[in-house]
């Protein structure tokens, strides 16, 4: 199979002319904050000594986000909370953000499971117009079949709201990590059917159980991020899945800022360079290209209206009590 340089804004959009139907790209998770001390106090600890120039930016601003999506229609933006750990991208500001970015951006609440009001949050959520919740079991301390996690998802199951399993920084040593393996999402499936769940990365790096439990219940899937920059491991999952025949239960998404969505799809469409003067099997090209345009609004069953700010568009401000890039509050 030979492989060639991809254009990733050639393959998101059809070019003019040729009479191809134009396709919608959605990337699947995107984060934002003001300060990496948003992300809790282990994990801005790491980065900090890790270089976060190297792992994941030390900001991640809006526009930032905005300015990096020229090649895709839409993205899921994801808030964050985990009590245990201090970390908190508000809700209330990720809300803010979606609504000024003209349907380019949707959100992804922030949900501790073990929060006090986990679910007057839940409600609050729906109402700010997310269209989902995300969790970190290793980070928030939950095993995902504890009692008040199964009450959450019995919310969530009733409301149709995605639940997206994902950690926003590298794991910190405080992290739980047995409470990350995907395996632990068997009985929550098998107990709420309806329920839909996205694993990030593939579950890594658990990647073969994530690959058992896509193939065995209906509304589990996975996204790319966390893997769109590590291109071999993401070769071996994704040869997993091809010879599985569930490649359709894997989405596109780049985890921005530690990978640009431009990146992400040049990655996923060269990813048989690894097989080339090998015997190594490769992934078909309708495979890779059906993950860069999967139908993410389809699948979760979720409202996206991919759209594109304008420059008219009001800035985006930091709401009070939130830090910003520097780390002071805004508050009076």
């Amino acid at each position: 199979m030979r492989n060639e340089r991809v254009d990733p804004a050639r393959v998101c959009r059809s070019l003019p002319g040729t009479g191809k139907p134009r396709t919608m790209v959605i990337d699947a998770q995107t984060r934002i904050w003001p300060s990496v001390d948003r992300l809790g106090r282990e994990t801005s600890e790491i980065l900090r000594r890790v270089r976060a120039d190297r792992w994941i930016k030390e900001s991640a601003e809006p526009e930032q986000l905005q300015d990096s999506l020229d090649c895709v229609d839409g993205a899921l933006v994801f808030a964050y909370r985990a009590d245990r750990q201090d970390a908190c991208v508000p809700n209330e500001w990720v809300a803010e953000v979606t609504a000024k970015s003209r349907g380019l951006l949707m959100g992804v609440a922030g949900i501790d499971p073990l929060a006090n009001d986990v679910f007057g949050e839940v409600d609050r959520a729906v109402e700010m117009g997310f269209v989902g919740i995300t969790v970190c079991p290793s980070d928030q301390g939950f095993h995902p079949t504890h009692s008040s996690a199964m009450r959450l998802w019995e919310r969530c199951e009733s409301l149709a709201l995605p639940v997206f399993v994902s950690r926003p920084g590298p794991v910190g040593p405080g992290a739980v990590l047995e409470f990350d393996r995907p395996l632990a999402w068997d009985e929550v499936a098998r107990s709420l059917p309806g329920l839909s769940v996205v694993l990030s990365g593939i579950g890594a790096p658990w990647v073969e159980e994530t690959l058992v439990l896509l193939q065995k219940h209906a509304r589990i899937f996975a996204d790319t991020a966390g893997l769109v920059h590590r291109p071999w491991q993401l070769f071996q999952a994704l040869l997993g899945a091809n010879s599985m025949d569930i490649v359709d239960k894997l989405l596109f998404a780049s985890g921005w800022p530690t990978e640009t969505p431009a990146k992400a799809i040049e990655t996923i469409y060269s990813i048989n360079a690894f097989s080339q003067g090998t015997q190594l099997p490769g992934i078909p090209r309708s495979q890779l290209r059906a993950i860069v345009e999967r139908d993410v609004a389809t699948t979760l069953g979720i409202p996206i209206a991919g759209g594109r700010s304008t420059p008219s568009d009001p800035p985006i401000t930091t709401p009070p009590g939130v830090a910003d890039a520097t780390g002071e509050s805004t508050s009076d």
